[in-house]
C-alpha cells in the first residue's frame, strides 16, 4: 500500500516549527508493518493545498493529513478536501455541542468562529477529539476514488496524538501487514557512520532483513523489519553482543526511559545541576511517567552566581578555572548529590555558542559533563558541532548517556 503524510500549515515552512507529526505517524505505522512512501510540508495557500491533494490522492491510497482543521480563517484542510471530492459541508449538531462543552468546562463562551469545525463534509466520518474542539475525519472510498482512504487530523500533537490511538489504529488495523516483525534498537553516543561501517558485516549476515538507520540528534536507531521473528531475534541477539554498553535498549524506550528504570531497579536516585543544557535534561526525565521515583530535582546554573548559591560549588573555583570547566563542573554535580542527597549527582557546562562568554572562555562546542557517584566522581568533555540548539540537544543525551554506561 502506497502511503504519503502531507503536514499543512504556512509556520511549518519557517525555521520556528518543525513537523515532529508525521515523524510520529511514521513510526506507530510501522508498528503496523506499514510504510509511509513520501512526506510533504506545505502552506495554507489554497491554490497550493487544492494541486497537492488532487495529485496526493492519485497516486497514493492512504493520505494522511496534519494541521488546517482550526477555526481561523486560513485553516483550509477540511475545506479543500471536500472541494475536491465534491462533497457539501453540513454543520454536525454532536460536534456543536462538544464545542459549547469545551468551552463550557473552561467558563467560557466559543467565539462563533469556533462553529466553522463543527461543518463537515458529507461522505466523511466523524472522530471526535477528546482535547480540542477539531474533530478529525476519516474518508474510505471517497467520490471519485474508489479504493482510496484520506485521514485529516489536528495539527496539534496531543489531540493528534489521541485521535490516532484511540480511534485510528483501529481503522487501519484490517489495511496492516500481520506478516512484518519490527526490531528496533536505540543506540547512545554513536555517531551514524561509525555506527554503519561497524555493524555492515551483521547487517549482511542478516541479509533477509530490511534495515534502516534513523539518526538524530540525541541518538541512532537500527530498526530491522521481516516476517520471521525467529530471524529477528537471531540478528537481536548478534547485534546485543556485537554493540555491547553501546546499546542503549531493545524495542520501546529511550535513553531517558532507559536510565529511569536502570535507576529505579537499582534504588538509587538522581540530582541535576544544569548550566548550558538549561533544564533540557530534566524536561526529558520529567516526560517519563513515574520519573519521580528516582528523579529527585535539578538546579540550572547559568550565571556564576547560581552555580556557588543553588550548587554549592566554591567561588575559588569558578575564580580559578571558569564557569565553564572540568573543575567546575565536578563541583556542580558533587554540590547538587550532596544538597539533595542523592544516590547520582549529574551536572553540564559548556558554550553552547554563537559566541564565547566572558566568564567561561571556551571554544563553541566545548561540553563539560560530571558524574558523582558512590564511588567518586567521573568527567569527560567533548567538542559538539551543531547550532546552540543543536549542541545543548546533544550534550544533554550525552550526558544521560554518560550515566547509563556508568550504571550500566
Amino acid at each position: 500500500m502506497r502511503i504519503e503524510c502531507i503536514a499543512v500549515g504556512s509556520e511549518l515552512l519557517s525555521t520556528g516549527r518543525l513537523d515532529t507529526n508525521s515523524v510520529w505517524i511514521t513510526e506507530r505505522l510501522g508498528r503496523l508493518g506499514l510504510s509511509i512512501h513520501r512526506k510533504t510540508a506545505i502552506g495554507d495557500e489554497p491554490g497550493d493545498l487544492r494541486a497537492l491533494f488532487l495529485e496526493a490522492i492519485q497516486r497514493s491510497e492512504l493520505v494522511i493529513c496534519t494541521g488546517g482543521l482550526g477555526p481561523t480563517f486560513d485553516d483550509l484542510t477540511k475545506e479543500t478536501w471536500a472541494e475536491v471530492f465534491g462533497a457539501e459541508l453540513v454543520e454536525d449538531p454532536q460536534v456543536r455541542r462538544d464545542i459549547l462543552d469545551f468551552y463550557a468546562a473552561r467558563n467560557r463562551v466559543p467565539p462563533e468562529s469556533n462553529f466553522k469545525q463543527a461543518l463537515v463534509p458529507v461522505g466523511a466520518r466523524i472522530l471526535r477529539n477528546p482535547f480540542g474542539t477539531a474533530p478529525a475525519l476519516y474518508w474510505e472510498s471517497p467520490q471519485g476514488y474508489p479504493g482510496r482512504r484520506v485521514i485529516l487530523l489536528p495539527g496539534v500533537p496531543l489531540e493528534m496524538k489521541q485521535i490516532w490511538e484511540g480511534q485510528i489504529e483501529a481503522l487501519l488495523a484490517p489495511l496492516a501487514q500481520a506478516s512484518v516483525h519490527t526490531l528496533r534498537m536505540v543506540v547512545g553516543s554513536v555517531p551514524e557512520s561509525t555506527l554503519d561501517e561497524r555493524t555492515r558485516a551483521l547487517r549482511e549476515q542478516h541479509g533477509a532483513l530490511e534495515w534502516t538507520i534513523l539518526a538524530g540528534i540525541s541518538h541512532v536507531e537500527l530498526v530491522a523489519r521481516g516476517a520471521d521473528p525467529a530471524l529477528l531475534e537471531a540478528a537481536r541477539k548478534g547485534f546485543e553482543g556485537e554493540l555491547g554498553e553501546d546499546l542503549v535498549c531493545v524495542g520501546e524506550g529511550s535513553i531517558e526511559s532507559t536510565v529511569l528504570d536502570l535507576l529505579q531497579a537499582r534504588g538509587e536516585t538522581l540530582g541535576l545541576a544544569e548550566s548550558v543544557t538549561g533544564g533540557f535534561i530534566a524536561t526529558r526525565l520529567v516526560a517519563v511517567p513515574g520519573a519521580s521515583q528516582a528523579f529527585l530535582g535539578d538546579v540550572v546554573t547559568y550565571s556564576a552566581r547560581a552555580k556557588v548559591q543553588l550548587a554549592g560549588v566554591p567561588e575559588r573555583v569558578i575564580q580559578v578555572h571558569g564557569t565553564v570547566s572540568e573543575a567546575t563542573t565536578r563541583a556542580m554535580a558533587e554540590g547538587i548529590r550532596d544538597r539533595l542527597g542523592a544516590t547520582w549527582g549529574l551536572a553540564t557546562t559548556g558554550n553552547a555558542g554563537p559566541s564565547q562568554d566572558a566568564q567561561g572562555p571556551a571554544a563553541v562546542g566545548t561540553i563539560h559533563i560530571a558524574l558523582a557517584g558512590p564511588a567518586g566522581t567521573q568527567t569527560i568533555q567533548y567538542s559538539l558541532p551543531g547550532f546552540r540548539s543543536d549542541i545543548q540537544s546533544r550534550a544533554a543525551a550525552w550526558a544521560m548517556d554518560f550515566l547509563r554506561r556508568r550504571l550500566v
